[in-house]
């Protein structure tokens, strides 16, 4: 960490996502979704606030210019913070409102990547999250969720697939969330050299041919609980536990 030593460190009060280089001593003009972000806070001239990058820098300062047209930060410090154990997320198309509370609750937990996987039940949901502009739309979810929790991780969001087009590679252990699997632990037990990667199903699930399409691809059963969870429910749950467990 580099600091300056003219200025005590002093809790942030607010934290905000910056997309520049961060450096000690320099001034940042906050863009206009955080300028309002902050002057819905009501912070002050002299806050100490944090900043980051979503690329594991994070900076402390202080808001040296706060008016109707413009918020500015002098940054004091910046620290890198290292990335956790890569945990990502391969989420099945459903429904809009619930993949971006999903979105929103597996960035606080820290994922690695997200992607969005079409699966036959997919076309079934309206209105379903799918595309660029939803892509943008669980983006700027995922912004707010790593400035309201503290993180330094901002998750890379792929493209959209077909199942068909789903891979994954040699330093990935593939788990595919399915009631009848084993225990999620027991999956990773020998695998902590590997990067889990959960997939789950659309509300109904699988149809039998994508379940064995997917099992002869390697994919692993994996199991929660002894229930069908919904598939938001079954992603931050997994995404906890494997948070735990690696």
């Amino acid at each position: 960490m580099v600091e300056r030593d003219d200025r005590a460190m002093v809790a942030p009060v607010a934290s905000f996502f910056i997309a520049m280089k961060l450096t000690p001593g320099k001034v940042i003009d906050l863009d206009d979704a955080a300028a309002h972000h902050a002057r819905v806070k009501r912070l002050e001239r002299t806050d100490a606030v944090r900043l980051t990058d979503g690329a594991g820098n994070v900076a402390f300062g202080q808001i040296i210019t706060m008016d109707k047209r413009a918020v500015s930060v002098e940054i004091d410090s910046v620290r890198q913070i290292p990335p956790p154990h890569a945990v990502h997320v391969r989420v099945p198309v459903g429904d809009r409102d619930r993949m971006l509370w999903l979105a929103e609750k597996v960035t606080e937990l820290g994922i690695a990547s997200w992607q969005t996987v079409r699966f036959k039940r997919s076309a079934s949901v309206t209105p379903r999250g799918e595309g660029e502009s939803f892509a943008a739309k669980v983006r700027a979810r995922m912004l707010s969720a790593l400035e309201q929790s503290g993180g330094a991780w901002l998750p890379a969001i792929h493209e959209d697939v077909a199942l068909d087009a789903l891979a994954v590679d040699s330093s990935q252990t593939p788990l595919l969330l399915d009631v009848d699997g084993i225990p999620i632990r027991d999956a990773i037990a020998d695998s902590h050299e590997r990067d889990p990667v959960v997939l789950f199903g659309p509300e109904g699930g699988l149809d039998a041919q994508e379940r064995q399409q997917l099992l002869e691809r390697g994919w692993q059963p994996v199991r929660l609980a002894n229930t069908t969870l919904r598939f938001e429910t079954a992603g931050i749950a997994a995404v906890a536990v494997l948070r735990a467990l690696v």
